[in-house]
């Protein structure tokens, strides 16, 4: 593997925050990613929604399928700038095992009833999962990743201020994370990674919501001269074919441009190790400013035809709901929690620790998981 002087070596790992066995075939990273992939978090993406709740069916993007795709951006961008992909990879794989069921519905209900507790963020939650909850080891909890992985799925997008949320706020007077300063090139490419995937995966599955038309999207100046180029080759296509080849030419679009400004970036501000990207005062991996401001425009078009569409904000409202009711159930009476969570919980506990381990069971159900639960609930003693 021939590695750029900036790039992460592996052989520069900060380590492990518990001893662990070397295995002479895999990387760090390799066994970091391996052992995401194994998890049950990871398998659980599967049933949580991206923007449709999983279940409606027409094939919708899940947080799985996602995170695939981000990997996938991810690998290619780091092939192509000479850094780690094993890495970048496997904090693409890890940037979304802390989102709750419902997607971003579920995440603003336990922002909402997490806020006296320090809040919700799934960057952090995703910390707590891999770090705690995921135990298949007997001599240490959680998945015992890397600190190159561990810093790049907390801080992904971007260095923490002086507000650290408490739970990173103790894990990091265990194993520091260096939050005042930037992650590496591989974990900013993985965050510009998933922007890549979610904002064209999210093209195509409005679409076939019938949320807006091909016409629709020709209003964006951008796309319009990609479906032109595509006419002048191939006349009477299908809208099938024509939404792929938008998405397939918006994801290389941005990807060349990436590669384009992260190189030049790299130049200006002459970078040659990985300590130089984590001393600058902003974010060395970045688009150009004339797609910045195509994607800026991208992102107020699928706001305004998909997020805030009558179908998807009636589902957001419901399914927030029922993640804001199981979390007060759960706090006014703990008992109600499966015996596996309630043997966590003793009534000397503090408020906050109750919350949190609370928070933490909701956050870890899938989209059919939470329904169920709910409905056991609520539903007038119907189910036990």
């Amino acid at each position: 593997m021939n590695l750029a002087s900036y790039a992460t070596k592996p052989e520069d790992s900060r380590g492990r925050m518990y001893p662990d066995f070397v295995n002479i075939i895999r990387s760090p990273f390799q066994r970091d990613r391996d052992r995401l992939i194994h998890s049950m978090s990871f398998r659980r993406l599967d049933g949580k929604t991206q923007v449709f709740a999983y279940h409606e069916g027409k094939n919708y993007r899940t947080r799985l399928t996602h995170s695939i795709e981000v990997a996938q951006i991810t690998r290619t961008l780091c092939k192509s700038l000479d850094l780690n992909e094993e890495l970048g990879e496997a904090i693409a794989l890890a940037h979304d095992l802390g989102h709750s069921p419902f997607g971003h519905a579920g995440e603003r209900g336990l922002s909402k009833v997490m806020k006296p507790y320090g809040g919700f963020d799934h960057n952090i939650q995703a910390l707590r999962i891999i770090t705690e909850y995921e135990s298949h080891y007997p001599n240490f909890p959680g998945l015992n990743l890397t600190w190159e992985t561990l810093e790049g799925t907390v801080k992904h997008h971007g260095k923490f201020g002086t507000k650290i949320p408490p739970f990173l706020k103790k894990f990091n007077q265990k194993f520091d994370l260096d939050l005042h300063h930037y992650a590496s090139l591989e974990a900013q490419i993985a965050a510009l990674a998933d922007d890549i995937a979610y904002l064209n995966h999210d093209i195509d599955d409005g679409f076939r919501a019938g949320f807006y038309s091909i016409a629709d999207l020709q209003e964006l100046p951008f796309i319009n001269e990609i479906i032109k180029d595509l006419e002048q080759k191939h006349q009477n296509i299908d809208d099938n074919i024509r939404i792929y080849a938008i998405t397939r030419s918006m994801i290389a679009k941005m990807i060349f441009d990436l590669l384009a400004q992260t190189k030049k970036n790299i130049e200006h501000h002459h970078i040659s190790s990985p300590q130089d990207i984590r001393r600058l005062d902003s974010a060395l991996a970045s688009h150009s400013v004339q797609l910045q401001t195509e994607i800026q425009q991208l992102r107020f078009f699928l706001t305004e035809h998909f997020y805030n569409h009558t179908n998807v904000v009636r589902m957001d409202m419901k399914s927030q709901k029922v993640v804001e009711e199981l979390f007060e159930v759960f706090m006014s009476d703990w008992r109600l929690l499966p015996g596996s969570e309630r043997q966590k919980i003793n009534s000397a506990l503090p408020q906050a620790e109750i919350a949190g381990i609370i928070c933490t069971y909701i956050a870890n159900m899938t989209d059919m998981g939470a329904l169920d639960e709910h409905q056991k609930l609520f539903d007038n003693m119907t189910r036990f």
